[in-house]
């Protein structure tokens, strides 16, 4: 067996497919939904402003609302919870995460001012703040999802929804875009397999 064909974080990717229909009533441990939210956490992002929110939605009452937002996909109300990633359209906001690596003397002062006049200056064109927005929340979101197959959970992303609906009724603030709602649960029944384009279809090396 070559190293690649036993590799852990290969396996979880290859086995990571989209799960419509969960156990209803499985109860998501606390503990295992921190531990996918701190991995969503840690996903790379532009200038480490760490464009996203995750508001989660468990409660019988929130899956019950989101339920016609998600044009009545019933994996909304089975699966144990829904987290809807949101992207951070003011992320030029967080840059005092730099003033705290100056506190703690891991980035010169000098460094901390350039970095935040170049994130100022890209974040006057609301065009850049909005693929920001989205472009690192989407990191986040992988990271949901193979930490939760990691787990032994399924996910599923959904783009199927009404975002001026879900900003609406679960009072998301002007500052947040919605970019993706991901079930979690456990599976009822196995994902539909899904085929995927051979390498030599997908991959150019060099140019066009």
């Amino acid at each position: 067996m070559s190293v690649t064909e036993k590799n852990e974080t290969l396996s979880v990717i290859s086995e990571r497919h989209a799960v419509k229909k969960y156990e209803k009533g499985f109860v998501l441990p606390e503990a295992d939904l921190n531990a996918i939210l701190t991995a969503a956490s840690e996903a790379p992002s532009s200038w480490n402003l760490q464009h996203w929110r995750f508001l989660v939605i468990e409660s019988e009452a929130d899956k019950a609302k989101l339920l016609p937002i998600a044009y009545g996909q019933t994996q909304v109300v089975d699966s144990s919870v829904t987290i809807a990633v949101l992207g951070d359209l003011e992320a030029n906001r967080n840059t005092f995460i730099y003033d705290q690596a100056v506190e703690a003397g891991a980035l010169p002062a000098e460094v901390r001012d350039a970095l935040v006049g170049q994130i100022n200056g890209a974040y006057q064109n609301p065009q850049i703040a909005r693929d920001e927005a989205i472009r690192n929340a989407s990191f986040a979101s992988q990271n949901i999802m193979l930490a939760a197959r990691s787990l032994g959970y399924d996910t599923c992303p959904m783009g199927g929804y009404n975002p001026q609906q879900l900003i609406e009724a679960f009072n998301i603030p002007a500052r947040f875009v919605p970019t993706l709602l991901i079930t979690v649960g456990k599976a009822a029944e196995p994902a539909r397999p899904s085929g995927r384009f051979p390498l030599s279809e997908v991959v150019v090396k060099g140019s066009f």
